[in-house]
């Protein structure tokens, strides 16, 4: 049995509200976070989230930020806790012929705001500041209009926000460059009206690097801005006794983040961080994006991810919560049924692309259909490849398709699909041809090569376990042939020049050569084995790392309790719930889908003692299950250490 050496920790920070954020197993501390799900881990938005800004609008929130080339641009995220997001709206269509294909290029910035009764984003395209209008989030957007700038503004640049004063007032939040920082109020036309407010002396002297992606809040009559150091990290703030260009109003207070004081890091040095926002309860919270790295693992392929944080208030100096991976006390807000975000599934059922779906180019925008074969989506490429693909957003997970070619010639090939940010580290799964029908596996100069003894309609699958990937075929999904040994993924995981183009991993499917035809898209499979360290949430309990597996125990006698996101059964109703493990004591863990208070317990699967590294697998049958789920497993209590659990799946 794996030891608990686990370093318990305790963190308190009292906020306005008298509420704590506690990140150990401690006597003290709440037992219902054992119990129910009190708590959240970062990046609540993971995988690929630059420069993200949030939004508040009664009780709903809003998130945007940079989409670069990926396309249809600018998706539009909302919550109703600030932990679960939904994309629910895209703003701008392949269609505008401004925006450019080339990795590093598309859109830049998203400011979402809200003023005069409508929504607005503002964004950057070459460094020439547009907006959309709409009277919802959800859409339709206007076609894109040019901010019309003049000689006293100067150029516009990017990375600009939106901040509106407590009078309603909208003003323009401008950066351009290293040494332009700058204020303008909008009219209700939505351009620059009034005066240049001239805040170039903030970083006159390079104080904060290129002092990136500034924004304002206000508290207490200060108004406070933030801009960050570059793409490398670092996040600062100064207070202000009003809106004005004269320096001296000004105090420049420094680091914005808390220094890290613990190990369970993850994350390093965040910033762009969204205005902080302040909740009925009094509680202030901000978002703000960071490369993944910890113990030596560099995880840059998953782009920049975003994270929520407390803000805490020392008399009317904040300071954000030092990043970590340790649970964090969730805000006091409903969760309305929003799923984790994770990778989606798709049937292609839908006589319209699921949102979450981009495209890396406009050509490969044009060249799907879903019309052509009823319930399959089409992909046509000209003389490149064309992919349908999403953002990649974890560290485990199992990919499947269903494809259908008649591969004849060696330029025919179609199927699974992941690409790094500049699109030059890709690794493929196909069905294609080489002196007759094959399944090829692909990274690189790593290759895998089997006979096609199927025919033309295949299943694939890959299964991502940290940076190894392998890959399997099938007739029917149910009996997999296995192509070989793991093939490496770190070339595309570790950080690349301008750290992979500012953009993270893209997976999804691909063609070439000719027509194809995928009749579905599931990751997260329920399926195939989970493995249980690849979860999203928990708490009171750890990861133990041997060899390539990874294993989690609970680390306190109250119980614990860890998550597994987006995992996908779909239209087939499991029979049966099966957990490996190994136990030095018996007990009962429970299977709750999508919490552990408003969700539902649909297993209680009882655990023989084994004995050390002893695995078994224990089933409990289960019934009337479908769709997509946050799949919960919940430790008993008096079992601190004694169950340890290797991997979850569902049995058809």
């Amino acid at each position: 049995m794996i030891k608990n050496g686990y370093k318990k920790i305790l963190f308190t920070c009292l906020l306005a509200a008298n509420i704590s954020f506690a990140f150990s197993q401690n006597s003290n501390e709440n037992i219902s976070n054992y119990q129910q799900v009190n708590t959240y881990a970062n990046p609540v938005l993971p995988g690929d989230h630059p420069d993200p800004t949030m939004l508040k609008v009664g009780d709903d929130y809003y998130h945007c930020g940079s989409s670069f080339h990926f396309t249809p641009y600018l998706p539009i995220y909302h919550s109703k806790d600030m932990v679960h997001w939904k994309i629910i709206s895209r703003v701008v269509p392949p269609t505008v012929a401004k925006v450019t294909d080339r990795p590093s290029a598309g859109i830049w910035q998203g400011a979402i705001t809200y003023f005069y009764g409508s929504f607005w984003i503002y964004y950057s395209v070459n460094s020439q500041q547009y907006f959309s209008k709409a009277t919802t989030p959800y859409g339709p957007w206007s076609e894109p209009v040019p901010v019309k700038g003049n000689p006293v503004t100067g150029p516009l640049g990017y990375d600009n926000a939106i901040f509106v004063d407590d009078d309603g007032k909208p003003y323009m939040v401008i950066k351009n460059g290293q040494k332009t920082n700058r204020l303008q109020a909008l009219g209700k036309d939505g351009q620059l009206a009034d005066t240049v407010i001239n805040l170039d002396w903030v970083n006159a002297k390079l104080q904060y690097s290129w002092a990136e992606g500034p924004v304002i809040c206000k508290r207490n009559g200060y108004y406070y801005y933030f801009p960050a150091g570059d793409v490398s990290g670092g996040q600062y703030v100064l207070r202000g006794k009003k809106l004005t260009s004269d320096s001296t109003y000004w105090e420049r207070l420094g680091e914005f983040f808390k220094p890290i004081t613990d190990s369970k890091v993850g994350f390093r040095r965040p910033n762009h961080i969204s205005a902080p926002i302040q909740l009925a309860d009094g509680t202030w919270w901000t978002i703000g994006q960071s490369y993944e790295k910890y113990d030596g693992d560099d995880w840059s392929g998953k782009g920049r991810q975003t994270s929520l944080y407390p803000v805490i208030w020392e008399g009317d100096r904040p300071w954000g919560l030092a990043p970590t991976t340790l649970p964090i006390t969730k805000p006091n807000l409903p969760q309305s049924g929003i799923l984790w975000r994770s990778v989606g599934s798709d049937d292609f059922d839908s006589e319209t692309l699921n949102l979450q779906w981009h495209f890396l180019t406009k050509k490969a925008a044009a060249s799907y259909s879903l019309s052509a074969r009823k319930g399959w989506v089409r992909l046509t490429p000209d003389t490149n490849r064309t992919h349908l693909v999403q953002k990649e957003t974890d560290h485990f997970y199992i990919a499947i398709t269903k494809v259908d070619i008649d591969a004849t010639d060696a330029v025919a090939k179609a199927g699974i699909y992941l690409t790094n940010g500049n699109q030059q580290v890709v690794a493929t799964l196909y069905s294609g041809y080489d002196n007759g029908k094959k399944i090829v596996f692909k990274l690189g100069n790593d290759v895998r090569s089997i006979d096609n003894n199927v025919g033309n309609i295949v299943w694939l699958k890959v299964e991502r376990n940290e940076h190894n990937l392998m890959a399997w075929y099938s007739a029917d999904g149910n009996n997999w042939i296995s192509l070989g040994n793991a093939i490496s993924a770190i070339s595309m995981d570790k950080v690349q020049p301008n750290y992979n183009s500012w953009v993270g991993t893209s997976v999804g499917l691909f063609a070439e050569g000719k027509p194809a035809d995928f009749d579905f898209f599931t990751c997260k499979d329920g399926f195939s084995p989970m493995v249980a360290g690849g979860y999203s949430n928990y708490y009171g309990v750890k990861k133990t790392k041997v060899g390539n597996d990874v294993f989690v125990s609970n680390t306190s006698n109250y119980g614990g309790w860890f998550m597994i996101s987006g995992v996908e059964l779909s239209k087939k109703s499991p029979s049966a719930i099966e957990i490996t493990a190994a136990a030095t004591a018996a007990g009962k863990l429970e299977i709750w889908l999508d919490d552990l208070k408003e969700g539902k317990l649909i297993a209680t699967v009882s655990i023989d003692k084994t004995g050390d590294n002893n695995w078994k697998a224990f089933s409990k049958a289960v019934k009337n299950m479908t769709g997509r789920h946050d799949v919960f497993v919940k430790y008993p209590a008096n079992s601190e250490g004694k169950i340890t659990i290797k991997s979850i799946r569902f049995v058809k």
